[in-house]
């Protein structure tokens, strides 16, 4: 309870969740390869609870990326945990999106970044955090138009 009291004081700066740590990173590896992200958090304004944590350009594709944060010893992998119900939302959130744009792209994917939070997970030792990037990961129907 004191800890809470402080942070709402502003005594205590509240300590970024693993959620924000985990986008961040994403976002970071993303631009390391040259995509540029356009959007975090885009929430669609007739739905909030509908939202894409990430939306990037990979070259001439726009890409939506749903980024999920693991524990290392995580029973459920971040690429599992997007399930049927998650897809139809992210569906819903992606139309939402292209629907306000002026122009539609002519190619669209969707991608799951893993990152696994953790000393032992750690791939280089430094971050506390290893990157998992899952491309064109099955989310649109076949003869997918956007909007």
């Amino acid at each position: 309870m004191r800890a809470l009291l402080a942070r709402l004081r502003g005594l205590a700066p509240a300590a970024p969740s693993c959620g924000a740590r985990a986008e961040t990173l994403a976002a970071a590896t993303l631009a390391a390869r040259g995509w540029r992200v356009l959007a975090r958090n885009w929430r669609n304004p007739a739905d909030r609870r509908e939202e894409i944590d990430l939306v990037c350009t990979d070259g001439e594709v726009l890409v939506f990326v749903e980024v999920k944060a693991r524990a290392a010893r995580a029973l459920v992998p971040g690429y599992f945990a997007v399930d049927a119900r998650k897809k139809r939302v992210l569906l819903r959130a992606v139309r939402a999106y292209l629907r306000g744009l002026r122009q539609p792209p002519r190619t669209v994917r969707f991608d799951v970044v893993e990152v696994v939070l953790g000393a032992e997970a750690a791939a280089d030792g430094k971050t506390g955090a290893r990157v998992m990037h899952f491309e064109n990961v099955p989310l649109f129907p076949r003869h997918f138009r956007g909007a």
